[in-house]
């Protein structure tokens, strides 16, 4: 396993950030992910591989506790989310495998046409 990588910012320059990707994150639904990924490749200057894998462990805690809150303040479909929790827990899985076999470029390429892509889609639905 490798050192974490020396960088110069601050504490609470980290904090603020993750202040504003949990707000994200709580607001959008694990939409806080998009601005982390960019926020630790070019403000924390890590590689891409570990500036994903460093924003899924973030995202973690996030997506619990958004998850509990909305289960006890909002209504949603449960059998969406059984199917969906499973299937999205295969993808992860694969994702990890093939994170760990891409280059930082090409994961930095297919990171930035997804974003592309959901933007557009975002904009035209």
């Amino acid at each position: 396993m490798k050192k974490p990588q020396k960088n110069k910012t601050k504490w609470w320059q980290d904090a603020i950030w993750g202040s504003i990707i949990g707000f994200i994150n709580g607001f959008l639904g694990s939409g806080g992910g998009m601005i982390a990924v960019p926020i630790l490749e070019n403000l924390k200057k890590l590689e891409s591989k570990s500036a994903h894998a460093t924003a899924i462990a973030v995202m973690l805690p996030f997506s619990i506790i958004s998850g509990v809150v909305y289960v006890f303040n909002l209504d949603f479909d449960w059998l969406i989310v059984g199917i969906m929790t499973l299937a999205a827990t295969v993808g992860g899985v694969l994702g990890c495998f093939f994170l760990k076999k891409l280059s930082n470029k090409v994961i930095r390429i297919i990171f930035a046409v997804i974003m592309a892509f959901v933007g557009v889609w975002i904009l035209v639905v």
